[in-house]
C-alpha cells in the first residue's frame, strides 16, 4: 500500500485515483478549483459525449498524435470498459451519429456523481482549491518522486505522483498549463502546444451573416489549391468569425499545420446526396413548378431561409429575374455553386475555444505500459497533459479514461 497524490480533478485524474485506491492505495485527489469535472461538466454542450461505440481498429484509427503509445492504454481499459463502468454505477447511456456515447439524461452532471461517488466509496480523500507548485524530486543516484509542494508552501509527501493537471485549452474552467512547466521543471520535454478541435476564422463577410445557421448532412472538403487535405461529410456551423461545427472541429485536427502558412478553400457540398446531374434535374423541375416566381423567392424549398439571400448574391443570377427565363449555363453554374460552397479560411482560433490541446509531455519519455515517466521514478502522466490527441466525437476523453486507468493500475 503506497500513499498516492493525484493532481488534477478531471476525467484522467479521477479515474486514475479510483483506479488506484480500489487497488489498496491511500489515494489523495488536489483539484485547483472548487468543484470536480469542470471542463467535464461542458464537454459535448453540457451532454458530454464521454467515449465512443466504434471498435478497436476505429478506435486507434481517430487518434491524430501517438496512436501506437496508446496501445497499451487502449487494452488495458477500451471504450466498451468505460461505458460498462457508467452503467454498472447506475448511469444509463445511448449511442447516436457516429457511435458518439452520451448519458440518456444528456446531463454531464450525471457522469461527474458517478465519479464522484466512486471517489467517495473507493475512500479517495479530495481536497479543493489547492494548487501544485512542483514536485519533489530526489536526487540523488536514482531520480525519485517523494511528493509536491503547493503553491503556498506547504509540503505534502507521498510514495507516488500521478500528474493529471489536463491541457491549455478551455481556459475559463480553469486551464493553465501548469502541468507543462512542473513536467518540464522534473526533466521532462514538452512538445509545442497548439489548439486542436477548434473553429477556423473565413474572410468572406457572407459568413458572418449566415451566422447561427447550422447544416446538417453536408460535405465539407478542404483545398490546399487542387490538394484535398480533408473530405467528410457530416454537421457544422457558421458563425460570427467563420465556421464551427462537428465537421469543422474535426477537420482542424486534421490540417493545422497548412492553415497556419497559407490560407486554405473549404468547398462545402450543399446536397451530397445528388449528383451534378440528379441536382440539374431537381433545379429545373422545381423552376417548372414555381412558374413565373422570382429567383429569390424560389428556393425555400432548396436552402434555410439565412442561406437564400447568399446564394443567390453568389450565384450571378438577377434575383428579381423570374425562374423561366434562367438558361441552361446559368443553372449548371447554379449547381456547381450548390456542389462547391466557397469558403476562404484564413486562421484558427485560439485555446479559448479548443476541445482540446496537441502536444504535451514527450511520449518517448513515458513507459506506455504503465505512463510511468522514464526520467523519474514512481511519476505518471495520463490525460490532455501528454502529447496524445484525437478527433472528436469521444475519442479525447477515452484517451483520458484509458491512460488515468492504466496510471491507476500501475502504482506500486
Amino acid at each position: 500500500m503506497s500513499d498516492v497524490i493525484v493532481t488534477g480533478g478531471g476525467p484522467a485524474g479521477m479515474f486514475a485515483a479510483v483506479a488506484a485506491a480500489e487497488r489498496g492505495h491511500k489515494v489523495l485527489l488536489l483539484e485547483k478549483n472548487e468543484k470536480l469535472g469542470k471542463k467535464l461538466y461542458i464537454t459535448g454542450k453540457g451532454r458530454c459525449n464521454l467515449t465512443n461505440a466504434c471498435g478497436p481498429d476505429d478506435l486507434r484509427a481517430n487518434v491524430m498524435t501517438n496512436a501506437k503509445f496508446l496501445y497499451s492504454a487502449f487494452s488495458a481499459c477500451d471504450n466498451h470498459r468505460v461505458i460498462d463502468f457508467f452503467e454498472k454505477n447506475g448511469m444509463k447511456t445511448k449511442v447516436e451519429r457516429g457511435g458518439r456515447v452520451f448519458p440518456v439524461s444528456d446531463h454531464s452532471s450525471d457522469v461527474i456523481s458517478v465519479l464522484q461517488k466512486k471517489l467517495r466509496l473507493s475512500g479517495v480523500a479530495v481536497r479543493y482549491g489547492t494548487r501544485v507548485e512542483s514536485l519533489l524530486v530526489q536526487s540523488a543516484q536514482e531520480r525519485r518522486v517523494t511528493g509536491v509542494k503547493l503553491t503556498d508552501r506547504e509540503t505534502l509527501y507521498a510514495d507516488a505522483v500521478i500528474l493529471a493537471t489536463g491541457g491549455f485549452s478551455y481556459q475559463t474552467t480553469g486551464a493553465t498549463g501548469d502541468g507543462y512547466r512542473i513536467a518540464r521543471e522534473a526533466g521532462h520535454t514538452v512538445t509545442d502546444i497548439h489548439p486542436s478541435l477548434v473553429p477556423f476564422c473565413a474572410v468572406e463577410d457572407y459568413v458572418g451573416r449566415m451566422q447561427g445557421l447550422s447544416l446538417k448532412n453536408v460535405r465539407v472538403r478542404v483545398k490546399d489549391g487542387r490538394k484535398v487535405l480533408y473530405d467528410e461529410s457530416g454537421e457544422m456551423l457558421f458563425t460570427h468569425f467563420g465556421v464551427s461545427g462537428p465537421l469543422v472541429l474535426s477537420a482542424s485536427a486534421a490540417i493545422r499545420p497548412a492553415l497556419t502558412q497559407k490560407k486554405l478553400s473549404m468547398e462545402i457540398d450543399l446536397k451530397p446526396a445528388l449528383s451534378d446531374e440528379q441536382l440539374s434535374r431537381r433545379l429545373l423541375r422545381e423552376f417548372g413548378e414555381a412558374g413565373k416566381k422570382q429567383f429569390k423567392n424560389a428556393l425555400n424549398s432548396l436552402f434555410p431561409v439565412k442561406m437564400i439571400p447568399v446564394v443567390t448574391e453568389l450565384s450571378g443570377i438577377p434575383p428579381e429575374r423570374r425562374v423561366n427565363e434562367i438558361t441552361k449555363a446559368e443553372r449548371l453554374d447554379f449547381v456547381r455553386l450548390i456542389k462547391a460552397f466557397p469558403v476562404t479560411l484564413n486562421g484558427l482560433r485560439g485555446f479559448d475555444e479548443a476541445i482540446v490541446t496537441r502536444g504535451g509531455v514527450c511520449v518517448k519519455e513515458v513507459n506506455p505500459s504503465t505512463m510511468e515517466s522514464k526520467i523519474v521514478k514512481n511519476l505518471y502522466f495520463c490525460g490532455e497533459l501528454l502529447d496524445a490527441d484525437a478527433m472528436t466525437g469521444g475519442y479525447n476523453l477515452q484517451i483520458a479514461w484509458s491512460t488515468g486507468y492504466l496510471a491507476g493500475i500501475s502504482v506500486r
